[in-house]
């Protein structure tokens, strides 16, 4: 598996450190069975939109508001981030769905950096239930609902889990976490939130 890197500084204003993460360029394909079923059932499909460029987000219960700048992935297959000098800006990978689109998209911030708290300093106090909308490009904004929050290690990050194909339209929003490792100037762990389009 490839790394992602979502650099960070240390709040002290020491080294750049980045959290690893697995890439989604080599997860799994998600499948599906194609045996028939016994009965037919209709469900309402699930609510989605059309792909349009995210400009901001925003994060009411954290006070945390951003732009968005497209991220993609370096020349080593790691991601993109936001610069660390600029620790308040998000970014978005732009190679996956937009956000309000059929799968998981995704949004990536600092922790903290240039001396200073990043703008998702306080994503850890999320939980399910709170509220994170994507302004868009068309005038739309996307309001998801937060499912869960998980804090991994970074050398156990749930690949298939954040990047693997969905029926819904959903966002992961991902910074640093955990403990600081000083040898190897990074934190320990990931802060993911999994959030869900709410129905208009």
């Amino acid at each position: 598996m490839k790394k992602i890197l979502i650099g960070v500084l240390l709040a002290a204003g020491l080294l750049v450190g980045a959290c690893g993460t697995t890439s989604p360029q080599s997860a799994p394909a998600v499948t599906t069975s194609t045996a028939a079923a016994t009965t037919t059932t209709t469900s309402p499909a699930a609510p989605s939109l059309a792909a349009s460029t995210p400009v901001s987000v925003d994060i009411p219960k954290i006070s945390a508001h951003s732009s968005l700048v497209p991220l993609g992935l370096n020349a080593d297959q790691t991601i993109e981030v936001p610069p660390v000098s600029t620790p308040m800006q998000a970014g978005w990978y732009k190679l996956g769905p937009t956000p309000g689109e059929i799968g998981p998209a995704v949004i990536l911030g600092h922790v903290d950096g240039n001396k200073q708290a990043g703008i998702f300093y306080r994503l850890h106090e999320l939980a399910a239930g709170d509220k994170i909308s994507v302004g868009r490009q068309d005038g739309s904004t996307a309001t998801f609902t937060v499912q869960k929050v998980e804090r991994d290690a970074k050398d156990a990050f749930p690949t298939d889990a954040v990047y693997g194909d969905t029926s819904t339209a959903d966002l992961r929003v991902i910074t640093c976490g955990g403990a600081f490792d000083t040898k190897a100037h990074s934190y320990v762990d990931n802060i993911i939130v999994f959030a869900t389009l709410d129905r208009a």
